[in-house]
């Protein structure tokens, strides 16, 4: 069995390529940094280091790199003959690895079973937009190709820190890990995975994941680089950044109660276990990593506006996320081209327009007030 995995990075060797590799398949990494490219195409092994309790080491075979900006004909090739193809490029980047998809569709002869799909990415529906970007490729011929192809949506959870120096293509990871898989596309023959669950509603998870463990992890950063904490783990030794990031946490939950009708003990576990991965002091996380992009992480449907949102349409609670894009907005790091124009925006618009473009909101929702005073308190203090 093969598996094509666009994205070599750290996510890609330490979570998705190593479950891949765990399932029997052989994992062909497709990424356009040569010179990630090169190392792990030179090497015949590399090692994932599980840090924190329980973790151990895990050494993985039998893979090999192509560069798709390089030649990316190879790559179409080997998704020709592929069983799976799986992304963790960002869901920016999805518009990229569409045209390439379709092409290796177009390659593939009719006899092979469907090729199965999943895009490992921090969004909702990531595949489907990968679907959908693959159709708009593909044109007219799109409903003969997509016979061949299955595509299932994930939600996919680990944290993959920033690497120590000097650790090559080795990655460091925490032991935990999540990858719910929508049962329906694959039918009788789903991927073999190890440590995957198929589940028949996959909103729920991928909500879950996305308003607890990225937003928890943000709030944890911006925070911590408010308070002027470098580390992540660091920042939630700090009593009032801690009760803040649970706050926070306990809006999306009580959202998500409303709207997935979890059981709200079972949440309260799962924000406990969320947290104490945080805390996990070998994850050498910083704020200012994790808090990087701050403009995609206040966008509509991200991890601040999209729970709150969907919280003060139901007449929820909404101060400690307000509280936690206030944060946000103070966010500032020279070398993140997005935290730069965060601060230029706030200098150059008034607080309605910056509301308007950079979260979305429509003047009339719910959340569009509150946001908005936010900014204009953010933006006196400037």
């Amino acid at each position: 069995m093969k598996a094509v995995h666009f994205g070599a990075g750290n996510i890609g060797r330490g979570f998705v390529g190593l479950l891949l590799h765990e399932g029997g398949y052989e994992v062909v990494f497709s990424d356009v940094a040569a010179p990630l490219v090169d190392a792990i195409d030179a090497a015949s092994r590399y090692t994932v280091h599980e840090v924190g309790d329980g973790g151990t080491d895990v050494e993985v075979t039998g893979f090999r790199a192509l560069n798709s900006a390089a030649d990316p004909q190879a790559v179409v090739d080997e998704i020709a003959t592929a069983d799976v193809v799986t992304t963790a490029v960002g869901p920016t980047v999805l518009r990229f690895v569409a045209p390439t998809l379709v092409a290796g569709l177009r390659a593939r002869p009719a006899s092979l079973p469907p090729l199965q799909v999943m895009a490992c990415e921090n969004a909702i529906g990531a595949t489907d937009t990968l679907r959908e970007l693959a159709a708009a490729d593909a044109g007219a011929d799109w409903p003969a190709l997509a016979e061949r192809a299955v595509f299932a949506n994930t939600a996919v959870d680990r944290i993959v820190p920033g690497q120590p120096e000097g650790i090559g293509i080795d990655v460091v990871v925490e032991p935990y890990f999540e990858w719910a898989i929508e049962r329906a596309p694959f039918g009788d023959r789903p991927p073999r995975i190890p440590g995957a669950h198929f589940v028949d509603d996959l909103t729920p998870y991928i909500e879950r994941k996305l308003f607890t463990v990225n937003t928890g992890h943000a709030a944890t950063a911006y925070f911590g680089a408010r308070a002027g904490v470098e580390r992540i783990s660091d920042a939630l030794a700090v009593p009032e950044i801690a009760a803040a990031v649970s706050a926070t946490l306990a809006e999306t939950s009580a959202m998500l109660i409303a709207k997935h009708g979890f059981a709200a003990d079972e949440l309260a576990r799962y924000r406990e276990t969320i947290i104490g991965r945080f805390r996990n002091p070998q994850l050498p996380d910083t704020v200012w990593r994790v808090g990087r992009q701050p403009l995609r992480k206040l966008s509509r449907h991200e991890r601040f506006i999209g729970p709150a949102a969907e919280a003060a349409e139901r007449g929820l609670s909404t101060a400690a996320l307000v509280a936690t894009v206030a944060a946000a907005l103070e966010f500032s790091s020279p070398d993140d081209p997005e935290a730069v124009e965060l601060q230029r925006l706030l200098h150059e618009l008034d607080a309605d327009a910056f509301t308007a473009q950079v979260t979305g909101l429509e003047a009339q929702h719910p959340l569009f007030a509150p946001v908005a005073r936010a900014v204009a308190a953010r933006q006196q203090a400037l």
